[in-house]
């Protein structure tokens, strides 16, 4: 699964690498660099205007609520999507066909169980660059007409760097696949799930502090390379 990630870059420099136009978003505080975002957290996400070939970053919720769901409780177990049964899910098999999106990151957690402890480790690509988690979004409407828009991260098997540490990764897109996945004319899901594969490009992984483990903190501490006493792979970098 995926619980936590990064976003350290500012906003202007994620609106200049994906070439989207900001939305105004009563959730969007300023969005100041992130370095442990959790679930139920406002999160920034890329998707494509309906009409126009254009890309739009807003902030979302992440834990998909389904449009069809009775209350917003739905979202609490909703922030990861299985790429093996996401396009026959009742919860995702809708969003999958035309609301799909991009969620930026530049790193991820997991973390390694050793006996009674557990070993939070940062996952980048490449020497820390942006790159993008396989998102999908809906739209939710309450009675009163609050409108809440949220997200899930899709997951697939693990690739070699992740083998030991987790049993899923997240999906993580290959950039050449940014405008088909997001196009909501592509409904073509054939098309879509061959993207969902594990990542097979440059990434890195190293130790990281425990005090990740609380969400309260969000702060350049929690992402930085840790010293382990006895290193259970043996190295900082792989």
């Amino acid at each position: 699964m995926c619980g936590r990630y990064r976003l350290s870059r500012r906003k202007e420099l994620v609106v200049e690498y994906f070439d989207a136009d900001p939305i105004s978003d009563p959730g969007d505080d300023g969005w100041s660099p992130r370095y442990n975002i959790a679930p139920t957290q406002p999160v920034p996400v890329v998707r494509q205007h309906p009409q126009k070939p254009i890309r739009q970053l807003s902030v979302l919720r992440w834990g998909l609520i389904p449009s069809w769901a009775l209350d917003p409780s739905a979202g609490f177990k909703a922030i990861n999507a299985r790429s093996e049964t996401v396009a026959t899910t009742a919860l995702f098999r809708e969003p999958f066909k035309t609301q799909r999106c991009l969620i930026p990151a530049d790193g991820f957690y997991e973390w390694q169980r050793s006996g009674k402890s557990k070993q939070p480790y940062c996952f980048e690509v490449g020497e820390g660059e942006i790159f993008v988690f396989a998102g999908l979004w809906d739209r939710w409407v309450n009675p009163r007409g609050q409108v809440i828009e949220s997200c899930t991260i899709l997951t697939t098997t693990p690739n070699a760097l992740l083998q030991g540490i987790h049993d899923r990764m997240p999906v993580i897109l290959n950039p050449a696949n940014y405008e088909s996945w997001l196009n909501p004319t592509v409904q073509d899901t054939n098309t879509a799930l061959q993207m969902l594969v594990p990542y097979s490009g440059s990434m890195r992984r190293y130790p990281v502090s425990t005090r990740l483990n609380l969400v309260q903190n969000d702060d350049p501490e929690c992402a930085k390379p840790v010293e382990l006493e006895s290193p259970p792979q043996g190295q900082l970098f792989c």
